[in-house]
């Protein structure tokens, strides 16, 4: 369970919820022990507990946000350690958790806050996702594991709940997760210009939508000022990746790059070292940058 965006990464990545809690000494005793153990570990960015409370199965599918999947151990693991790279700390607060057991499986449906913290200082910026989740554990030799999940965000749009630079002890506080900052509206179509073709896109205010390139769809992670990171899927060619775009000052326009993270069966790509460049205009608009609230 996670991230994600990728961001979001991916962004996104997102984003995920399960990962582990080091020198966590007491031995969980039931599934929401191992639930809650899972969530705090998370936030301690330790990958140990999460390889010791998820099943390693080989066919074990799961789904996080974007509509990302993960098939087996080894995709997951990595894409925990790049969003444990990416963030400079995370808090998850559980907002709702509720277990049923019967024998040896036990299954439940979860709310909680996945708070990504980008950067340090005064440039460091708060990301709000608030996520449902749900999934199966099972006992496997007296101990409870988890061994499919599947998550998504509990309101629309969600990606985006994101706040200002955190501010610095010696700045203005205006409210609990720093100063208000105007949030770019990102609706309309776009036209999306690569080195060797160009697609129209269709995005919603939040920077979630479709492209007409190979039935792509795009997940915003991450939208700071001018900065505009997420994922991309094509089920067309079945690849994905990330991209990090730059907005213009009115929003009309964004430069940036595009990379790959799986190309078919290959899952295995470093981020950002395969991909290109591109140019997105905007064609038909919602709100420029300067009128976004």
């Amino acid at each position: 369970m996670k991230k994600m965006m990728s961001g979001a990464r991916h962004g996104l990545l997102l984003v995920l919820l399960l990962s582990g809690a080091s020198g966590l000494a007491v031995e969980t005793t039931g599934p929401e022990d191992t639930l809650r153990t899972l969530v705090r570990a998370n936030a301690d960015k330790d990958i140990s507990t999460l390889a010791r409370l998820m099943a390693h199965d080989a066919d074990i599918v799961s789904y996080s946000i974007g509509g990302r999947k993960y098939v087996g151990w080894p995709q997951f693991e990595r894409e925990m350690q790049e969003e444990f790279r990416t963030v400079t700390r995370l808090e998850i607060p559980i907002i709702a958790l509720n277990v049923w057991t019967r024998g040896e499986v036990a299954w439940f449906a979860m709310e909680l806050d996945y708070i990504r913290y980008v950067g340090t200082g005064s440039e460091q910026r708060r990301m709000l996702l608030p996520l449902r989740e749900t999934g199966v554990l099972e006992r496997r030799e007296g101990k409870w594991v988890l061994t499919a999940w599947h998550e998504s965000f509990r309101a629309e749009a969600a990606p985006l709940a994101l706040s200002a630079p955190v501010p610095c002890a010696s700045g203005q506080q205006t409210g609990p997760a720093g100063p208000a900052v105007r949030m770019p509206d990102l609706s309309g179509e776009w036209e999306v210009q690569e080195e060797d073709k160009s697609y129209k896109a269709a995005l919603d205010r939040h920077g979630n939508g479709l492209y007409s390139w190979q039935s792509g769809r795009i997940v915003t992670t991450v939208i700071a000022g001018q900065k505009w990171q997420g994922t991309w899927q094509q089920s067309g060619n079945d690849r994905e990746g990330g991209f990090e775009l730059v907005l213009s000052e009115d929003g009309s326009q964004a430069r940036g790059v595009w990379w790959y993270t799986r190309v078919g069966e290959k899952s295995d790509i470093p981020p950002r070292q395969w991909g290109g460049s591109y140019v997105w205009k905007r064609t038909s608009a919602g709100l420029t940058l300067g009128n976004a609230r």
